[in-house]
């Protein structure tokens, strides 16, 4: 069969042995396969990839001198099962699946490892139990964007949004992708910030309220707090003023009605900011800026050394979590939201290529003006 092969950092279509699908799996024929940015990063920085899965725990990752086929987002038609197998779908069901699978000698990231070929590809296979069935009459081209989406809704869900204002820093595929997911979980003031103006205007059509060109204004200047909340000093004042109005209420303890308030909600809370864009320095430039009690998602994969001051962020109490991958569960919520019409990644979906073009469409895809999101059908 015809694949893309990644070697060296060097993509090139090549007649490849068709995988056969080990007990659990299945072999499933490529309808379409999403080119993802962790697969721009695997190209570029390979080695930096590899010493970080190895110390995670996947040795195998982008090992020197390899011969790694791409491809973790993909749908598929179903075509043959291996052994210990329950043949749920019939031959031609279209599914989808996570990137993961398991072999007689470990677990493995498919698109990732020499061993495990991803869906630049005529055919690949998925191990069972983490395929679903595309809901009938959903489109491949919808339907593929599952995987990103998933990525997506699983920083939603970690960030905890409730009520609080958002501001996305950087529009590419993963911040697009985020407030498509933030609008589905009911988001109501989403300011997104990019410096190319495609990327604006797909902000606009996913869902986020107001886009800043940061050339222009700040979406911290955008952003305006509620309350009177907007630095450390001005929480030591309010502080002095909410338990001096406590305590003049006789028998009232003022403490517990501090802490009941932090519990409500009540209680000073700062913007939730996701860090979309991946490149040394966001961290410390979002710190500095944020405004007090904001917190963190980073998402944006950054494959070089980076540093911030802890100190700045202690002293405004921010809280940086980060975020990848998702669970069997978002998967499956993802892929409903997308066949239901609650979410539609249309807007993401710039060009769809074959296999002879993506080695050109990883080119294109470093113009933020051209493409957000191509797709590979290995049938062109």
């Amino acid at each position: 069969m015809k694949a893309v092969v990644c070697q060296d950092g060097e993509l090139s279509v090549t007649t490849v042995t068709q995988p056969q699908p080990g007990p659990g799996q299945l072999l499933v024929k490529v309808v379409r396969a999403g080119i993802c940015g962790s697969d721009l990063h695997a190209r570029t920085h390979a080695a930096e990839l590899a010493e970080i899965a190895s110390e995670s725990g996947y040795p195998g990752v982008m090992a020197a001198g390899s011969s790694v086929v791409f491809g973790h987002e993909l749908v598929g038609e179903v075509v043959a099962y291996g052994p210990q197998t329950r043949g749920t779908w019939k031959p031609g069901t279209l599914v989808t699946a996570l990137p993961v699978r398991r072999d007689a000698d470990g677990t493995h990231l498919v698109g990732f490892e020499e061993g495990a070929p991803g869906a630049y590809a005529e055919y690949t296979v998925v191990q069972e139990a983490f395929t679903f069935e595309v809901p009938e009459g959903l489109e491949p081209d919808l339907a593929a964007f599952t995987e990103p989406l998933a990525v997506a809704w699983h920083a939603v869900r970690r960030a905890k949004v409730g009520k609080r204002p958002v501001i996305v820093i950087g529009c590419g595929p993963i911040g697009l992708a985020i407030i498509l997911m933030l609008r589905a979980a009911g988001a109501k003031k989403i300011i997104a910030s990019d410096f190319s103006p495609a990327r604006r205007r797909l902000a606009e059509q996913c869902g986020a309220t107001t886009v800043v060109d940061p050339r222009e204004e700040s979406p911290w200047d955008v952003y305006r707090p509620t309350g009177p909340i907007s630095s450390p000093a001005a929480y030591a004042e309010y502080g002095i003023k909410a338990v001096g109005a406590a305590r003049r209420v006789p028998f009232l303890p003022w403490e517990k009605a501090l802490l009941h308030a932090e519990l409500l909600g009540q209680a000073p809370q700062g913007p939730v900011v996701f860090e979309c864009v991946g490149i040394p320095g966001m961290i410390e430039q979002i710190v500095t800026a944020a405004p007090i009690m904001t917190r963190l998602v980073v998402v944006g994969v950054c494959m070089e050394p980076d540093s911030f001051r802890p100190a700045a962020a202690i002293n405004k109490e921010i809280e940086i979590r980060f975020a990848f991958g998702y669970d069997p569960a978002e998967f499956n919520q993802t892929l409903g939201m997308i066949a239901s019409g609650k979410v539609d990644p249309s807007p993401l979906h710039t060009g769809t290529v074959g296999l002879e073009g993506v080695s050109k469409a990883f080119t294109d895809l470093g113009n933020p003006e051209v493409h957000a999101k191509i797709l590979i059908d290995p049938s062109l």
